[in-house]
């Protein structure tokens, strides 16, 4: 594997926020300019949300599939 889990648990949060800082320092109209899906401050704004929601739902279902098989 090129790149270990908790280095990757580490670099998507600070990817995510320099995008953020870069596109508040370089779009006119930050804030209203984020419901644009072709603007790099939307992404920058959905990684840290779609993450730890992946994260709990795949949790979620390996742990429904424990107590399933031991039921």
């Amino acid at each position: 594997m090129f790149l270990s889990l908790p280095t990757l648990t580490v670099l998507i949060p600070l990817l995510s926020l320099a995008g953020l800082f870069y596109s508040a320092t370089v779009d006119e109209n930050f804030p209203q300019g984020c419901t644009s899906t072709t603007s790099v401050c939307f992404y920058s704004l959905l990684l840290p949300v779609t993450i730890p929601v992946y994260v709990f739902f795949h949790l979620w279902t390996w742990m429904g599939i424990k107590l399933f098989r031991h039921n």
